[in-house]
């Protein structure tokens, strides 16, 4: 399994690899913008063709995009719908010019709508979105630890979104360990970790599955609320994680890590950690 972090691009994208390789990444996760605001400015060429070529010397990958918090294609108010639509549009099109095959976004929140209405909204607004961008991005919908009115905390609402996406070879997931955890499924011992893949492969398919994102949870087994936590120091455990990263079905995946952090000390704690436990 290669390791990563979710790395800043503050100050442009000429620094984040520099970032990365301070903190021992061998695969990383990043904005193409501000990721708590509508507005965006274009991409500079210069700054764009550093990347890649820094990316590519490197040795970074994969490299995967996050969308911006704000979208929710699960709305059913339809002027924030529409916009975020158009933001994932943008993003799959900032992903190509980047060359970033993968974008990762959060499945949703269906406020006051009714469950199923919330996930024909997704898929309809995935399909939209892929109507106007027609590249070879790669869109990974991300679980959720159903808190509040959250959707995609249950394998069953992922198969529900992706069954009505018109193209199939271009949806994926990707499973956070906290969420999966917080919404029910036992990653923290064996035997629960084995069940959660046997019920992800039967109903979304364990070839959809692109990412891990490895975090610890602070909360509890199935209390529904996402609190990441440091590697082996929360609920799933060091034990829990030994057994993910070296399972056989998990062990080709990238895992990022999204762990709380102060400063580039932590981060490297975590990355001690993770590494450690690799047999």
């Amino acid at each position: 399994m290669r390791f990563g972090f979710h790395i800043s691009i503050t100050g442009g994208f000429k620094n984040v690899v520099e970032r990365a390789k301070k903190k021992g990444c061998e695969t990383i996760q990043l904005f193409s913008r501000n990721p708590r605001g509508w507005q965006y400015g274009a991409l500079a060429e210069e700054d764009v063709e550093d990347f890649k070529k820094e990316i590519k010397a490197a040795g970074l990958s994969p490299v995967f995009v996050h969308m911006p918090y704000l979208p929710n294609l699960a709305s059913g108010e339809k002027s924030l719908f529409h916009k975020s639509v158009q933001s994932l549009s943008v993003d799959l099109k900032r992903s190509e010019i980047l060359d970033i095959p993968y974008l990762i976004m959060h499945v949703g929140k269906r406020m006051a709508l009714p469950e199923d209405k919330a996930i024909k909204n997704v898929a309809i607004g995935i399909n939209q979105a892929f109507d106007k961008i027609d590249n070879r991005v790669k869109l990974l919908l991300e679980n959720t630890a159903g808190m509040g009115s959250e959707i995609g905390y249950n394998f069953s609402q992922l198969k529900d979104i992706i069954q009505l996406v018109e193209n199939k070879n271009r949806i994926g997931v990707v499973l956070d360990t906290a969420h999966t955890f917080e919404a029910g499924y036992n990653l923290a011992n064996k035997d629960g970790l084995d069940q959660t893949l046997k019920e992800f492969d039967q109903l979304v398919g364990l070839k959809r599955l692109h990412l891990l994102h490895l975090n610890d949870s602070k909360t509890d087994f199935g209390s529904r609320v996402d609190r990441h936590w440091h590697i082996g120091e929360g609920k799933i455990g060091k034990q829990g994680f030994r057994n993910i990263v070296n399972h056989p079905l998990l062990k080709h995946l990238p895992g990022i890590m999204e762990t709380p952090r102060m400063n580039d000390k932590e981060d490297l704690k975590n990355m001690k950690t993770i590494r450690s436990l690799v047999i």
